[in-house]
């Protein structure tokens, strides 16, 4: 697994985020995924994906910085800083949120098997 590979496939995992793009998120998000939000509730790839699908995500802007990435034989470790600006449901979103995601090589593809995300002050 290459960095290159890595940053790419972030890339990638970000603008299918913004622009709600389900199948693009079916593709990279494993099916067992687990994801801790920041209010403690673990969800799984199949909420996340009904959340874009059905519109109660959504999404106005979106920006990473301070990327952080460990390769470990053939999983990368994630950090990332994401300012998010967005509703779920009628709840806004707004703020700078700490993400942490694990990717694992699968043939040839990438896909995302655990993440987790806090606010950040």
């Amino acid at each position: 697994m290459k960095t290159e590979a890595v940053v790419n496939a972030e890339i990638e995992l970000l603008t299918a985020i913004k622009n709600a793009d389900v199948p693009t998120l079916d593709k990279i998000l494993h099916d067992d995924l687990l994801f801790n939000l920041p209010d403690g509730n673990t969800i799984t790839k199949a909420f996340d994906l009904d959340s874009y699908r059905s519109g109660r995500m959504k999404i106005e802007s979106l920006e990473a910085s301070d990327q952080i990435i460990n390769i470990i034989d053939n999983v990368a470790v994630v950090t990332v800083a994401v300012s998010l600006k967005g509703t779920y449901d009628t709840t806004p979103i707004n703020g700078v949120f700490k993400y942490i995601r694990v990717w694992k090589q699968f043939d040839e593809n990438l896909k995302v098997i655990a993440g987790s995300c806090i606010p950040l002050a």
